[in-house]
Parts: structure tokens; C-alpha cells; sequence
């Protein structure tokens, strides 16, 4: 398997009312005139960048995730991972998922001074890692992205689900839809596989039995569970 010109990225699946008959999703229209999948309904997500390296978050999600997390890669970055799913909610919708730190007067890198502010600390406890996909050859962009899930009742998040105010714009119309809803509007191909196994997750507290990992390989598609 060859991971070149492949770019790590996270993906966040925001769930609200879990364990309840109706639970819903939170997703954000692209902008027509994005390079990749242009005026699709998509999760907050994206790429891992320089910002990721420069901090830990002070939760974590699981053992088993963890570990999940570290087979059939190019090098060990499940802190910057984490750390990018936390970001990109925080970037793309506004959303904090954080907590108090125990020590706020201990210096934080100025590119995340913004998110830090109030004296908090990224917090990924309570993201269950559960799907994966490396987006197909002769795409504009390719990334090895991975899923997590994010239950409203188990993660950090701070301040109201419904504030999207700080939101970068980089998504438009966002909003917590149900499962049903979701599969009405324009989603791509991949966003319907993974919205199809976060539903059977619900209510979405416990690592899966095993985590899809999909991929081309050679020009054969390949479904592997890890």
C-alpha cells in the first residue's frame, strides 16, 4: 500500500440525541467553488497541518482506538490526529471541544491562543475512532482520512451547539439534521458509507467490534476491518 501524495486527515461525525428515538447530526454545505467535492454536504473535517504538532490535548479517546489508530500507517500520529479532529470542529462550526485546564498560566503556542482562550485546553476524550478511507486515485485531492464519532452526551464541548457564530465559513448551512434528512441532500459517495456505520453505532459510547478501512489498491477496491 502506498501512501504518497496522501494527506492524514481527521473527520468529526458531531451527534446530538444518541440514545434518543430521533438523533441528529451536524453538517455544513462546501462552497461551490472548493477544489474538492464543491457544493457537497459534508462533516467538519480536513487535513493535518503544522498546528497539530505544536500541543497535546489533554483527553484522549480510548485504548482500543488509540491502538486502531496506529495500524497500517506511514508513522505513529494519533496525538496530531486528535488534535486536528478538534481543530477542524473548532474552525469549520465554531464548536469547542475543551475543558478546563489544570494549569492555565502554562504558555500555549500562539496559533492556538484563539481556541485556548478563557483558559482551556483541546479535549478529545469521548471521540470514537470508527470508520477510515483513502480517497480513490485521479481525485484533485487525496487524503487518508479517519472517522470519529462524536457524541454530544460524552465529549467536552463547550458552550451551546447551536452558536455557529465563530465558524470560519469554510462550511455554509450548518445544521443538525436527522439520520433521514441527511440522506436527502447532496452528500457524497463517501459521506453516505460512513453515515451508514455511524448509524448502526448509535448511541454511539463504545468502540465498534472493528473499524472499516477502505482504500484502492492497485485498481481494485479493498475493504479491510481493523
Amino acid at each position: 500500500m502506498s501512501f504518497e501524495g496522501i494527506r492524514d486527515a481527521a473527520t468529526v461525525v458531531l451527534l446530538r440525541g444518541g440514545s434518543t428515538p430521533n438523533p441528529r447530526i451536524l453538517l455544513g454545505q462546501r462552497g461551490s467553488n472548493a477544489v474538492f467535492m464543491p457544493s457537497k454536504f459534508v462533516f467538519p473535517g480536513g487535513a493535518v497541518d503544522a498546528m497539530d504538532f505544536e500541543m497535546q490535548p489533554v483527553g484522549r479517546p480510548g485504548d482500543i482506538c488509540r491502538d486502531r489508530l496506529t495500524r497500517h500507517v506511514r508513522r505513529d500520529i494519533t496525538e496530531n490526529l486528535l488534535l486536528c479532529a478538534v481543530r477542524e470542529v473548532w474552525e469549520e462550526t465554531g464548536l469547542r471541544l475543551a475543558s478546563r485546564a489544570s494549569d492555565p498560566d502554562t504558555p500555549v503556542p500562539e496559533s492556538w491562543q484563539p481556541f485556548c482562550s478563557g483558559g482551556v485546553r483541546p479535549d478529545a476524550s469521548g471521540l470514537v475512532f470508527f470508520y477510515r478511507a483513502i480517497t480513490p486515485p485521479g481525485r484533485t485531492r487525496r487524503y487518508d482520512a479517519r472517522f470519529f464519532l462524536a457524541d454530544l452526551n460524552l465529549v467536552s464541548l463547550l458552550g451551546n451547539a447551536d452558536d455557529f457564530s465563530l465558524a470560519s465559513g469554510e462550511l455554509s448551512q450548518l445544521q443538525w439534521v436527522s439520520l433521514a434528512e441527511a440522506k436527502q441532500l447532496d452528500l457524497p459517495s463517501i459521506t453516505r458509507l460512513v453515515l451508514q456505520s455511524a448509524s448502526q453505532l448509535l448511541p454511539g459510547n463504545k468502540a465498534p467490534a472493528s473499524v472499516p478501512f477502505r482504500f484502492s489498491n492497485d485498481g481494485t477496491s479493498e475493504l479491510w476491518q481493523i
